[in-house]
């Protein structure tokens, strides 16, 4: 049996190509058994977010894998594989496992260490345990990854620090209140930075949003996401002085704002800080402006390098999870080892049962004046033999399996019992569905990540399929 994985995400396809193999929520049970029905397939999960498509399976042969799943995306998605075969990858068995746990850590997102795709990983388990496409191994496997995500999230620092302008911009904004709690916040323009920057403040407790914009309506549509007040941009000035924190990022060429408009603010203010937050290039909050007293002015530049700092950190904290993900793939490992060792020592036990059977009609039949009662007695005492015999040669094996040299140990072990007729019996295969095997739940408000601009990841090598 192995481990595969097959998928797209933000590094090998642009977003035209991505919305084309995204699964619809409603849809997904349906995939879920067109993938199960696929050659070759015994589990399956399918993790579907805006940055990734991947399929998980577990196949009982590798050879042709990858054109099997290539003909279930074909047919399901209605696109000439030669249309999207270059921007798969495909990982298989150590690299699959490394990869669902890079995964579920945040540490392949486009935002390095978010937590969102987490509760995402977990939810597509869920769903193809829920559609019986996972058994032995995927039970084991995501459940795994699910509590390393969790633990490397809980032990570490990856997610603490800010990797957005927008997102950086609120962290400063706590420095100077504490707290937003009661603050009033002005933002000048409607466009995305501002929009997300607003969002952070409104979500962290900003009492109040004003939105100004050169376009009354824009101002409209933007202040009704936050319950907010729309405004012209004479008015956002005339209002400068009631406000706390002002966002500007209108795209206008010359200064939106002047030293001498908030000088005049400010001395209606006395012993209020005023946090001012400049997005726009070029500036449309005159620099020398940051010179006044109780002004906080931070520009584009400013917020980048608090980010840069945050990212370097964050890549620091996930060197450390790199460490927690090699220690589980060699928990994992071993499980599968040890795995393996039940179907033969099973077999060894159905063979010494059936030797014991054939060999107590041959005496019976030799003896046939022995009573009941003798009967039963030498049947318990040469059970006990033969148990005693196979005690020692259990545990060994049992030991050896989870060693480096387990599978070679376990073929041996098979050779020198003569198991192989027993093993061509054997039903109880990795891919038997386990009931009572569901993941536990996580927290019951999982930690969403703010939305953020993208940064550079890590890179993560490919291999063609």
């Amino acid at each position: 049996m192995h481990i595969v994985v097959v998928g797209l995400n933000y590094r090998t396809a642009p977003v035209e190509v991505r919305e084309r193999f995204s699964f619809a929520d409603k849809d997904m049970p349906q995939a879920m058994q067109e993938l199960l029905r696929t050659k070759s397939v015994l589990e399956g999960v399918i993790i579907a977010t805006c940055n990734r498509t991947e399929i998980y399976v577990v196949v009982d042969r590798l050879h042709m894998c990858g054109y099997f799943i290539r003909s279930f995306m074909e047919r399901w998605f209605g696109v000439p594989r030669e249309e999207f075969t270059r921007h798969l990858y495909m990982y298989e068995d150590d690299q699959a496992i490394h990869h669902l746990f890079r995964v579920a850590c945040g540490l392949d997102s486009m935002v390095l260490g978010e937590t969102q795709i987490l509760g995402q990983v977990r939810g597509a388990f869920l769903l193809a345990q829920r559609e019986k496409g996972t058994g032995t191994w995927f039970n084991r496997l995501f459940k795994q990854a699910v509590t390393l995500g969790k633990r490397a999230h809980s032990e570490t620092a990856i997610g603490e620090s800010a990797v957005s302008i927008s997102y950086a911009a609120v962290e400063l904004g706590k420095r100077i209140f504490g707290s937003f709690k009661g603050k009033r916040v002005l933002i000048l323009g409607a466009g995305k930075m501002s929009e997300l920057t607003a969002k952070h403040l409104s979500g962290n407790g900003a009492e109040e949003v004003l939105v100004a914009n050169r376009t009354f309506a824009r101002a409209q549509e933007l202040a009704s996401k936050f319950s907010g007040t729309p405004c012209t941009m004479q008015e956002a000035m005339q209002r400068l002085e009631g406000v706390d924190i002002l966002i500007s990022s209108t795209g206008a060429e010359g200064y939106v704002i002047t030293s001498a408009q908030v000088a005049r603010s400010m001395q209606q203010r006395p012993n209020r800080p005023l946090f001012m937050i400049d997005i726009a290039v070029p500036r449309d909050i005159e620099p020398s402006i940051g010179e006044l007293s109780n002004v906080f002015l931070y520009d584009i530049d400013d917020l980048e390098g608090i980010v840069e700092s945050n990212i370097e950190m964050r890549r620091s904290e996930a060197t450390k999870i790199e460490s927690m993900i090699e220690e589980e793939k060699e928990e994992f490992a071993n499980w599968l080892q040890t795995l393996g060792v039940k179907p033969v020592i099973r077999a060894l036990q159905e063979k010494a049962s059936s030797i014991h059977e054939n060999t107590l009609d041959s005496l019976f039949n030799k003896l046939p004046e022995l009573d009941e009662r003798q009967r039963k007695v030498i049947s318990r005492l040469t059970k006990s033999i033969l148990n005693q015999m196979m005690h020692d040669p259990i545990n060994r094996i049992k030991e050896m399996a989870g060693e480096k040299q387990g599978a070679e140990a376990l073929e041996m072990f098979t050779q020198i019992f003569a198991l192989e007729p027993y093993l061509l019996e054997e039903t109880n295969s990795p891919s038997d569905k386990e009931s009572g095997a569901s993941l536990e739940l996580l927290p019951a408000q999982q930690s969403q990540v703010q939305q953020q601009e993208s940064e550079p990841s890590i890179p993560l090598a490919q291999a063609s399929v």
